[in-house]
This record gives C-alpha cells, sequence and structure tokens, in this order.
C-alpha cells in the first residue's frame, strides 16, 4: 500500500486533529506531571500552551499567557495546579537539572 497524496489543506486538518487528541489525552490523564512529560518528552502542557500562544501571534491574534494556558489545560492553571499537581521527587528535579537549557 502506497502513502496517500495529502495536499496542504489536509495536513493542516489532520495536524490541527492530531493536537486535539493531544490535549484530551493530556486533559484525560492529569496523573501524568508536566515534570514528567519534560524529563521524558522534553516538553510539557506549558510549552504547550506557548507554542498555542506563539501560533496565535503569529496570526495576529493575542492571546495572554494564561488564556493559552487554560485552554491547553482545560481551566485556569491556578486551578489545575490545585488539584492536579504534586511535589516533584528529587529524583524528578535531578533529572530536569541536566536537561539542556535549564
Amino acid at each position: 500500500m502506497s502513502k496517500p497524496e495529502i495536499d496542504a489543506a489536509q495536513t493542516e486538518k489532520l495536524e490541527a486533529a492530531a493536537f486535539h487528541a493531544l490535549v484530551a489525552h493530556l486533559r484525560a490523564n492529569p496523573q501524568v506531571q508536566n515534570i514528567d512529560l519534560m524529563n521524558l518528552a522534553g516538553f510539557c502542557r506549558n510549552c504547550l500552551s506557548r507554542w498555542y500562544r506563539e501560533a496565535a501571534a503569529a496570526q495576529g491574534i493575542p492571546l495572554s499567557d494564561p488564556d493559552a494556558r487554560e485552554i491547553i489545560y482545560g481551566m485556569p492553571y491556578k486551578e489545575w495546579q490545585a488539584q492536579h499537581q504534586k511535589p516533584a521527587s528529587s529524583e524528578a528535579l535531578a533529572a530536569f537539572a541536566t536537561k539542556p537549557g535549564h
């Protein structure tokens, strides 16, 4: 089976659908801590919200960090932190400290 021809508009729709699925997956799994995502994958929910805000800015749409985070988290960030964020383990903090740029 050969790879189907996908035009730019279809690519954008598929990428948007994959992004929506990723955000939905992260919302459904709040037990996955951001520091663990950073240590394993090199990005977290905050990175996604920053990329979302930067994409909005590139389109001329002003979007604040708190608004972008609420879009990704599905609630205000402070509320998500209070409900789901746990203190990072010393091991997770040590692993994070070894990441470039941190």
